[in-house]
């Protein structure tokens, strides 16, 4: 079978796969699940998998949620496509893992209707936790990626493009000590904790005007105190530290814990500070992975572009991580109007849309094909090629 009859083909399952792979989508965006705690769609997203016969490992790496299903015969490496379809607090699937996961799990049932043919191998797997939790850099850790020559995944955004501009991140607790003294009658008694952490925040505040445009700091107070009447003894923060590459975090985070510890002491107070693990790298995109792709996706109608000046999507991705391991891309597919930014409820609201279902069908179809090149047409070749000159 030639890369175009293949190409037909997977287009045809995709097509086939269409009543399936939307009400995957809607279904999970009525359920919205938080990181580690994805059971539905797990759930959901295995059954499918299970009832095209493929055999899927649930609970796969030690993690309740995630799964990981492999197709294909032979000793050449894998490409694996990812699905995401964890939820935000609040605001439900404003970041559209709904899409993620229903495009992800087309594009993975596509592919394998030609693996054996091609002599393809492919790995489908659900990847949980990535608002926070890490659950890429996990599987990780644990083997997942063993084997595999190449990742993919889509995701939805206000902009059609190449590239996702994703910069590595780190998440900081800050758990102020003070002491508590009554607030009228012994106010010399005290000493405020949350005086310790609102200093803290200007004072990061005041740093953020000395940072790059490619760095990002920002955090929220959650916990600050009983009653009025009561100095506070005890405060805390949560904040997220990013710079542009995971080699420029480090300076950054000493910046920042510099503001926190020098705010603490002006109070007269302590300050814990837990950095939590996993760090998001930034993300890496395979060229001749990506060049695959647009060209698939420009033939479905659509016309990722290059980001540039307000086109661009900035923030952070566990699948950032994976690209440091093998060559990856992470394009961003239009289903929303440009001034709907993602993690808003407005987001969410157009992630169950029709705009939502086509980006379903769309980015399941181009990533299909997009594996058919890495199997027929030297694409996968190329990307590893790349990879290792990087």
């Amino acid at each position: 079978m030639d890369t175009a009859e293949a190409k037909r083909r997977v287009a045809d399952e995709v097509d086939r796969l269409t009543p399936t792979l939307l009400d995957v989508s809607r279904r999970i965006h009525e359920r919205p699940e938080l990181c580690f705690e994805e059971h539905f769609a797990h759930d959901l997203l295995t059954g499918v998998i299970e009832d095209g016969g493929i055999g899927v490992e649930r609970g796969a790496y030690g993690l309740e949620t995630a799964f990981d299903a492999r197709v294909g015969a032979g000793d050449g490496p894998a490409v694996a496509v990812l699905c995401e379809y964890d939820a935000l607090p609040g605001i439900g699937h404003a970041c559209g893992h709904n899409i993620i996961a229903a495009a992800g799990l087309g594009a993975g049932l596509a592919a394998a209707s030609v693996a054996a043919e091609v002599g393809g191998r492919l790995a489908l797997m659900g990847t949980p936790a990535e608002e926070g939790g890490g659950g890429k850099e996990i599987m990780l850790s644990r083997g997942a990626f063993a084997g595999v020559g190449a990742s993919m995944m889509i995701h939805p955004a206000n902009h059609e493009l190449q590239t996702f501009h994703a910069i590595a991140v780190q998440r900081l607790r800050a758990r102020y000590t003070g002491a508590a003294a009554h607030a009228a009658a012994a106010p010399e008694m005290g000493r405020n904790a949350l005086d310790a952490a609102v200093l803290g925040y200007t004072a990061v505040a005041a740093l953020r005007q000395h940072i790059r445009d490619d760095e990002r700091i920002h955090g929220v107070f959650t916990d600050g105190g009983a009653k009025p009447n009561v100095v506070p003894a005890t405060a805390a923060a949560e904040w997220y530290v990013r710079s542009a590459t995971v080699e420029s975090l480090q300076p950054l985070k000493d910046r920042v814990a510099a503001c926190l510890t020098g705010a603490a002491t002006a109070a007269g107070c302590e300050v814990d500070l837990e950095w939590i693990d996993p760090v998001y790298f930034d993300m890496i995109d395979n060229g001749p992975l990506l060049e695959r792709y647009v060209a698939n996706a420009s033939e479905l109608g659509r016309a990722p572009a290059p980001e540039g000046g307000d086109k661009k999507v900035m923030g952070s991705t566990d699948m950032g991580n994976v690209s440091h391991l093998v060559p990856s891309i992470h394009p961003m597919m239009k289903v929303a109007p440009d001034d709907v930014a993602i993690h808003t409820p407005e987001f969410a609201d157009w992630a169950r849309g029709d705009a939502g279902d086509a980006a379903v069908v769309d980015g399941a179809k181009a990533m299909a094909m997009t594996v058919v090149d890495c199997w027929t047409a030297g694409g996968l070749a190329a990307a590893q090629d790349a990879f290792i000159r990087r």
